[in-house]
């Protein structure tokens, strides 16, 4: 409750920031979401927006709703009102070609959260492909190298594509592992992956073959596990990313096989810190990398984790 008013507080002072980052006092921070209602998305915001606060910044929020052409319009709009720095939450750089060039024109610094570096960008974080590491591995070694794999892919998300890329790599070694892709979309994720989900378990009964659904983050698979329950499938794995509440809940209720938790508020904090001291570095700044370590999470761990973060499960944030 403590770190849910905490949030709750903050994104208040960011609503405000909106009337605020008019005047020529603010220090504007703008943020520009894929989505606002992923709750990884939320923590990032979270996090992001306590340090902005520490730093006396004013914040502003916007939600491209998964729309590329949304998010450079998004950081068009804060190169006009004056911004410090610019968030891109998800999409990839190849995707902000004009509000990146805008950006840097104006020679104001941007951070991405998975977005990848590219010309402007002075940090970003990294976890898109070796992130996805530990669960593929998982997901491999539990199923025994063979059956059958619906992945649930997304590729405007540069983080999706990057965690699609490991999947593919390490299951080119499992040829006998038949894989079947199928696109999400935002928004729908949820409504995405329990439709392709019911409609894959079809043609694929129980009992014939080792079965795992896979999510390039955890929310498809979360809308697919709904489809699992409505079939009363219990036989398939199910396998996110990000360790979002819900997938916490799951993986403690035992119908989510495995997630990797991802410290979103950290990556927010360590994206403003970074965007701070380069702007103070100046010419002298070199674009970097950050990482924050995943901490995977499976029935054998669940309760030490949640031991260790007591706070992951049901501290969802809002966002303005």
């Amino acid at each position: 409750m403590a770190v849910g008013m905490a949030l709750a507080a903050v994104l208040v002072l960011s609503s405000c920031s909106k009337q605020k980052a008019n005047t020529s006092s603010a220090k504007l921070l703008g943020l520009v979401s894929i989505t606002v209602n992923d709750p990884n998305n939320q923590a990032v915001i979270a996090g992001a927006q306590a340090e902005a606060q520490v730093k006396g910044w004013q914040v502003s929020v916007v939600d491209a709703n998964g729309s590329a052409d949304q998010a450079n319009a998004a950081i068009e709009n804060f190169v006009q009102r004056k911004a410090i720095a610019i968030i891109d939450l998800v999409f990839p750089t190849t995707s902000l070609r004009a509000g990146l060039a805008a950006a840097k024109q104006a020679k104001i610094p941007v951070g991405t959260w998975g977005g990848g570096l590219g010309d402007g960008v002075v940090v970003t974080d990294g976890d898109g492909g070796p992130f996805a590491e530990p669960i593929v591995e998982k997901m491999v070694k539990d199923m025994g190298g063979k059956g059958a794999v619906l992945a649930l892919t997304y590729h405007t998300g540069q983080v999706a594509r990057e965690r699609e890329q490991i999947l593919d790599k390490y299951l080119a070694n499992y040829p006998a592992i038949k894989v079947q892709k199928e696109e999400v979309h935002i928004p729908g994720y949820l409504q995405d992956g329990a439709q392709y989900a019911t409609a894959w378990l079809a043609s694929h009964p129980a009992g014939k073959e080792k079965l795992a659904i896979w999510g390039s983050w955890d929310d498809p698979t979360l809308g697919a596990i709904s489809a699992l329950k409505q079939a009363h499938r219990t036989d398939v794995l199910t396998y996110g990313e990000n360790g979002d509440p819900a997938a916490i809940a799951a993986v403690k209720d035992n119908s989510m096989t495995a997630t990797e938790w991802e410290d979103g508020q950290a990556e927010g904090k360590a994206l403003v810190d970074s965007l701070s001291d380069a702007m103070t570095a100046g010419a002298s700044w070199e674009p970097k990398t950050i990482n924050v370590p995943g901490i995977l999470v499976d029935s054998s761990t669940i309760d030490q984790f949640l031991k260790d973060h007591p706070n992951a499960i049901g501290t969802t944030a809002q966002s303005n």
